[in-house]
């Protein structure tokens, strides 16, 4: 019996795998085919080895764009976290207007990440955006510099308009967790003499790591893939300054460049994939003992 359901769980898990060869095996496969290859997307195609990974390595606008990737992620992924928690122990707790405000907070992820940045952007506009307007009829224009003009505030700008849009979404996945946490461990904590920090600290964290888990993971997939916010805030200027590795490979595909670009991509997965692994190791929980 035991061997017969070990063969239907196999049949049944058939239709998965075809899907999961078609969607991702095979252009998994093709792409790195493709990165190995001088293919402009028209004229056929010729092997040239790793000359691509060579030449991505070797251009300085593309080692840019990976440090300008890494600090939008180091600064994005680890704010959406506490923002996102902050946001859900807030809700967590027992205050008047909860549904609404979760509402409000939440209402920017569902909407489309480039019209978010159009719209920072014209809030934001210097000498022009409505922010400038409203500090100089104060007589404070001054005060609202050219933040596009500098990298590193173009950079605080991003990162914070990006937080802005989804800390609600990490916030979601948070307080799904925060209610699943037993109140009987809280009283019980209570009885024991534990401070409000330490309960957090020894009932809330551990049983939250599946939410950690989860928010840890997706936030540093969409940072270090970030196109949108960037696109429609800076357009990767001053310059290529605040240009991502999305930006760089798409416009290298349109560039007549798809073999390359897609060399670039496959260095892009993998600089995805190792924190992701990173990641998912260290918040693993461990078994109760």
């Amino acid at each position: 019996m035991k061997e017969k359901r070990i063969g239907l769980h196999t049949f049944m898990a058939i239709p998965a795998f075809i899907l999961y060869s078609i969607f991702f095996l095979y252009p998994l496969a093709k792409g790195i085919g493709m990165s190995l290859t001088d293919w402009d997307g028209i004229t056929k195609a010729h092997f040239v080895g790793l000359d691509n990974f060579i030449q991505f390595f070797k251009d300085k606008r593309a080692v840019n764009d990976i440090r300008t990737t890494l600090i939008f992620a180091m600064g994005s992924a680890p704010l959406l976290n506490i923002v996102g928690l902050g946001y859900a122990l807030l809700m967590d707790s027992k205050i008047k207007g909860k549904g609404i405000a979760r509402m409000l907070i939440y209402l920017p992820a569902v909407i489309s990440p480039l019209i978010m940045g159009y719209i920072w952007y014209l809030l934001l506009q210097p000498g022009r955006g409505f922010v400038f307007h409203f500090l100089d009829n104060l007589g404070r224009g001054a005060w609202f510099g050219n933040w596009t003009a500098s990298y590193a505030n173009s950079m605080l700008v991003l990162v914070l308009v990006n937080v802005w849009q989804y800390a609600g979404m990490t916030m979601v996945i948070y307080l799904a967790g925060l209610q699943a946490v037993p109140l009987e461990l809280y009283e019980a904590a209570r009885m024991d003499g534990a401070t409000a920090p330490k309960r957090f600290r020894y009932v809330t964290l551990p049983l939250l790591i599946p939410s950690i888990r989860i928010n840890v993971v997706t936030n540093i997939i969409g940072s270090l893939s970030v196109f949108d916010i960037i696109m429609s805030l800076t357009g990767g200027g001053p310059g290529y300054k605040t240009e991502s590795l999305s930006i760089y490979i798409m416009r290298m595909c349109y560039g007549s460049k798809t073999g390359y670009s897609t060399a670039v991509a496959l260095i892009m997965f993998f600089i995805i994939l190792i924190p992701v692994l990173v990641s998912m190791r260290l918040t693993k929980a461990k078994p109760m003992e």
